[in-house]
């Protein structure tokens, strides 16, 4: 073991404790490299990064292969390439039977110390190696053998490695136990919102009847999506919305890139404050037939063919009503029916079905009171789940610090109180 008390990303250690590399603890082990063809619905199972957060839609491969390629409950594991905070960093295997490893994930032969501690250990070294070995990386990162082998790692005497896994379990469960409380939470707020919302369709439609949404509509249109660049428009630069500037019922600006230089815009495509937008395709289902209206001056932005824009007669029906009934759980339930029914155009959404949805039929005075009545359940609503991510967050924040203090001996483990 190495004399160095003083970590890179913790404070200084207790007068017992060492640093080493993680290559001192444990030899790593990369996955197979599987080629798709290889892939089948029968066999031994196949451990993908996906696989390492809970999902059991494994791929499973009939080959024979070297035992350092076998997986079993309570293996340590590594994936070191994904996404920061969510698929990257170490895993505890915990499925009972046999799988295979995939590439991009490493197994960790652990020697010399405990196991459970190691995993703790790594938890902390993960947010160093984040920020120092991947800086400037963009979306998912990785880390080589060689950098994560050499991975500074906070070694405490053997008799305290056990006393802070047990510790790092109880009170990490402890707090994801409150976490998945705070996400109920959350959940029962949208719920509320949609139960509102569902409520309010049925009480103007069984009052007022419906009319089908082709009787108060000027007309729909679908937009243009040349091959565009993968950046933002520049203040005087034209740009082309995405699909997902509606996501979310809030109109985003931002979601759009840039129309290349020697493309001349096509102007009637051009978006305009108040214009209500709809999405058609996606690729995800859940995320069709979302609407949102532009709530402000949208610049140059031109209208994507993944988008519908409703032109609505406004003698009949207010946008922002039109916007909200269409947000309503019976509305989108039709929606997804129809995209399903749409013949072979999977992920589409048809003018016809669109056409179809039927509208309470409510004079426009009464539709401009329900809109102000529903903004105000919905600032409540957004304001609570606003809260909530806000713990939500700090609960994350105060893991981290738990972790981190646990395993540099900042704390002591048997009274949780602090050391230095």
């Amino acid at each position: 073991m190495t004399t160095p008390r003083h970590l890179p990303y913790g404070s200084s250690l207790p007068d017992s404790w060492g640093v080493v590399p993680l290559k001192h603890l444990a030899t790593l082990s990369n996955g197979f490299a599987f080629k798709s063809d290889g892939w089948g619905g029968v066999g031994t199972p196949i451990i993908r990064i996906e696989n390492l957060n809970g999902s059991e839609n494994y791929n499973h491969s009939g080959l024979t292969l070297d035992d350092r390629y076998e997986v079993v409950a309570g293996d340590l594991l590594y994936s070191w390439s994904g996404n920061p905070g969510t698929s990257f960093g170490p895993f505890r295997w915990r499925a009972p039977g046999r799988y295979f490893l995939n590439q991009h994930i490493f197994k960790l032969s652990v020697h010399g110390c405990d196991k459970n501690w190691l995993y703790w250990a790594l938890k902390a070294a993960t947010h160093w190696i984040e920020r120092e070995l991947t800086s400037g990386m963009i979306g998912m990162v990785h880390v080589t053998k060689e950098e994560l082998g050499a991975a500074p790692i906070p070694v405490p005497p053997p008799d305290k490695q056990r006393n802070i896994a047990e510790f790092l379990d109880r009170e990490t469960a402890r707090i994801s136990r409150i976490s998945e409380l705070r996400a109920a939470e959350k959940g029962l707020v949208r719920d509320r919102a949609d139960q509102l919302l569902a409520d309010l369709y049925e009480q103007l439609s069984s009052r007022s009847g419906l009319v089908r949404l082709r009787h108060i509509l000027r007309g729909i249109e679908q937009g243009w999506s040349p091959e565009c660049e993968g950046r933002l428009a520049e203040v005087d630069e034209w740009g082309v919305i995405k699909a997902g500037c509606v996501n979310g019922g809030v109109f985003n600006p931002d979601e759009h890139k840039a129309l290349p230089a020697g493309v001349p815009p096509r102007r009637q495509y051009r978006l305009r404050q108040g214009d209500l937008l709809m999405s058609r395709a996606s690729g995800s289902p859940n995320l069709i037939g979302n609407v949102a209206i532009v709530d402000r001056e949208p610049g140059r932005l031109l209208l994507c063919d993944k988008i519908y824009r409703l032109a609505v007669d406004d003698r009949r029906v207010v946008p922002e009503f039109l916007a909200l009934m269409m947000r309503s759980p019976q509305l989108r339930e039709m929606i997804r029916l129809g995209i399903s029914g749409a013949g072979g155009l999977a992920n589409n959404l048809p003018t016809s079905v669109v056409r179809d949805l039927p509208i309470p039929a409510i004079p426009l005075i009464e539709q401009i009171r329900f809109v102000r009545e529903m903004a105000y359940h919905a600032e409540w609503a957004n304001r609570a789940v606003k809260d909530i991510d806000q713990q939500l967050s700090l609960l994350v924040e105060r893991q981290q610090a738990l972790i981190a203090a646990a395993v540099t001996g900042q704390i002591d483990v048997t009274t949780g109180r602090g050391v230095v």
